[in-house]
């Protein structure tokens, strides 16, 4: 596949991600439980968007034919990866779900300032 496909895969993945966590969060502040509402479909398209993050990742890094050892760059953007999954959990509380708008568009800009300036 092409270099294009898989970052357009990798964004959308992205979008998918932060949608499902807003999703989480949302349905979190508003009052929803694990059992009402669109919860369950959230959580879903957040971890559908983790696994083409990944998918357009790798294959993007295919591409550009870039191999173990990873440059400190890829690194960290495995790790900003990580860190999005784990904010799942925050989601599913009322106090932490107010910090997630903040903290994933924190990690959002450090995920694009990696893949742009791929500083180390």
């Amino acid at each position: 596949m092409p270099y294009e496909l898989y970052k357009i895969i990798h964004l959308v993945g992205l979008a998918a991600t932060v949608a499902g966590l807003g999703g989480v969060a949302a349905h979190t502040l508003a009052g929803g439980t694990k059992g009402t509402g669109w919860r369950k479909g959230a959580v879903i398209t957040h971890g559908v968007g983790l696994f083409l993050v990944l998918l357009g990742g790798f294959g993007m890094l295919a591409r550009l034919q870039i191999a173990w050892p990873w440059p400190k760059w890829v690194i960290a953007k495995i790790i900003v990866w990580i860190a999005f999954g784990g904010l799942i959990a925050l989601g599913k509380k009322a106090g932490p779900a107010k910090a997630l708008w903040f903290v994933q568009l924190a990690l959002v800009g450090v995920a694009a300032w990696l893949a742009i300036t791929k500083p180390f």
